[in-house]
């Protein structure tokens, strides 16, 4: 994902907003029909002064009806600025959320190795709080951009009116207001997106920190993680202060700018009243037009610093929208798969300078178990991602039933394998919605045979529900063991041709691994099957252990056949026996 420049991340902003140019045209009515409203008040409010014609002489008859259009012209102001602001909101709001709809629909179909290439807890952030803060800036856009613009413009044009004289003393002032607001904005963009991005990284160190809070607590890391984290915090708030610090000198700039001009136009004004220039009134008018003339000024001033960080924080959702996805190109379709499974002289490396798994080649008949061990980092469980296309192949083929995966639908090719992982994933639901995931239409009786096959029926017999029981992962409700358990539950629902299990009793006690190995087998009996194991005692009935070592297969036999050779499956084998 890489940064793109603050003009490029503007002109997709507007293609974006394509979609509602409806909406975004009922909105410029309403401001326009505001604003009106709002600059006819002063021209009123001059007249009301005139019909003071001298001490004690006043057109009361004049001056009520001048009263009765102010009050009208209020009310009509309140409905259309209401409307305005109801039709902001729906752009702005339906926008965000379609932008984090995307983002998300997005993470399904991400490669694995972007994914994996990021914190965690920044994609968190990007789509929930970057999500806000761009919504929050593109709201005080519409709100007060628009109607900003349009006063400047409608004060000018009143302005010209009264007196065009004086009116040119404002409009000459009126650039280096300009100016200056652009010239401090430009600079601010930066620091808005290193922001977000230090942001970002905060939200996943906590993330990381909450997740892993037992280790964190059991190796006394307490200590270094708060100190870790302050010195992230102090980042964050230099950022913040100079991001904050450099937008909020366009306000008072602006402001100081705007406060010459409308000393300028009084003292002006004051000396062409005396000699018959303009009328009081029109004084008056015109010190209000001059007055709401430099607001605006402000109001954008704000709504830049705004929409700096807005930009910073849509560039980081538009990294996401815009980021590679898995390649499908396939559309063959597996039916019935045989499970017939061969690399052919596979190259692959998740660091394309660091070289790990080179010539690889095996053949798996229909039907075999196929153990997969070797020391950690070896490329076991890289074997696996490959056959699942997680990631592809720099080179070579994984054929399945004589078919190229990268010619098989994805979708098709996943649907034909089962998995049961060492990191376990529950969602917060009730325990038979968690089982029916593989198998949406499995009846009761079907999830209670397939949890007794596994031991899990009587610790969820014992739960307050039973099978009702709403699970949260995240309360400590379950252990690790019980969820594993789960998720082989699950698997047995809706058993496919192929079968892959990494690690995928590994916290599970022996003696109920022991209970459960003739459902394993059963569920195993026909079905081509990797295992990925540790626990060798496992894998002993296996039809093919390969010991895999620096990315390749240097052994290669059944459990009887490699102790014979007394290579390294032989040690390793012997090192937890004894």
């Amino acid at each position: 994902m890489k940064n793109k420049p603050q003009s490029k991340v503007l002109n997709r902003i507007l293609i974006e907003l394509r979609a509602y140019k409806i909406q975004i045209i009922a909105s410029v009515l309403c401001a326009l029909a505001t604003v009106i409203l709002t600059l006819r008040i002063p021209i009123l409010t001059g007249q009301a002064v005139d019909c003071i014609v001298s001490k004690g002489v006043i057109d009361y008859t004049r001056l009520l009806s001048v009263l009765k259009e102010i009050s009208i012209t209020v009310v009509a102001t309140f409905f259309t600025q209401w409307i305005m602001n109801r039709v902001n909101n729906r752009i702005t709001y339906t926008i965000t959320k379609d932008l984090r709809d995307r983002s998300f629909s997005k993470l399904q179909h991400i490669k694995l190795a972007e994914i994996d290439s990021h914190p965690h807890g920044d994609f968190v952030s990007r789509i929930v709080s970057d999500a806000d803060t761009f919504s929050d800036g593109l709201l005080m856009g519409f709100t007060q951009l628009f109607t900003g613009v349009l006063t400047i413009l409608g004060t000018i044009y009143f302005m010209m009116i009264i007196s065009w004289k004086i009116a040119l003393i404002v409009i000459i002032a009126t650039p280096f207001s300009l100016l200056l607001a652009k010239f401090i904005s430009e600079r601010t963009y930066k620091f808005f997106g290193e922001q977000a991005k230090l942001r970002g990284a905060e939200t996943s160190y906590i993330e990381e920190i909450i997740v892993n809070k037992n280790i964190v607590r059991n190796n006394d890391f307490d200590t270094y993680a708060l100190d870790n984290f302050e010195t992230m915090n102090d980042r964050l708030a230099d950022a913040s202060m100079k991001a904050t610090f450099y937008s909020s000198t366009v306000n008072p700039s602006t402001r100081l700018v705007n406060n010459i001009i409308y000393a300028a136009v009084g003292v002006f004004g004051a000396l062409m009243a005396l000699s018959g220039g303009i009328t009081v009134g029109g004084l008056t008018s015109f010190l209000s037009y001059a007055s709401s003339y430099g607001k605006p000024f402000n109001e954008i001033s704000g709504v830049v610093t705004e929409f700096q960080n807005a930009i910073a924080c849509a560039a980081r959702l538009f990294e996401i929208i815009d980021a590679e996805v898995e390649v499908d190109d396939g559309n063959a379709v597996i039916d019935g798969a045989r499970g017939a499974i061969e690399f052919k002289d596979v190259f692959f490396s998740y660091d394309k300078e660091k070289k790990l798994i080179e010539h690889l080649n095996l053949k798996v008949e229909p039907g075999q178990r196929v153990a997969i061990v070797g020391p950690t980092g070896a490329g076991k469980s890289t074997i696996i991602n490959l056959l699942m296309r997680f990631y592809d192949v720099d080179a070579g083929q994984i054929l399945i039933d004589g078919t190229d995966i990268r010619d098989i639908d994805i979708s098709n090719l996943r649907s034909n394998f089962g998995m049961v992982l060492q990191e376990t994933w529950l969602k917060n639901a009730s325990v038979k919605d968690n089982l029916r995931m593989a198998s949406p239409n499995a009846t009761d009786e079907e999830i209670i045979a397939a949890a007794k096959a596994t031991r899990a029926h009587s610790f969820i017999k014992r739960m307050p529900y039973g099978y009702d029981t709403i699970l949260s992962t995240d309360n400590g409700a379950i252990s690790q063991g019980q969820m594993q358990l789960l998720c082989i539950t699950r698997v047995m629902l809706n058993i496919p041709p192929m079968l892959i299990l990494d690690e995928a009793t590994s916290s599970i006690d022996t003696r109920t691994e022991q209970k459960i190995q003739a459902a394993f087998n059963k569920m195993m009996e026909g079905r081509t099957t990797f295992v990925v194991a540790h626990r060798l005692s496992t894998i002993r009935e296996a039809d093919v252990i390969l010991f895999v070592k620096d990315g390749q297969i240097v052994e290669q036999g059944n459990h009887r056949e490699l102790l014979q050779k007394d290579g390294f499956y032989a040690k390793l084998y012997r090192s937890q026996i004894e």
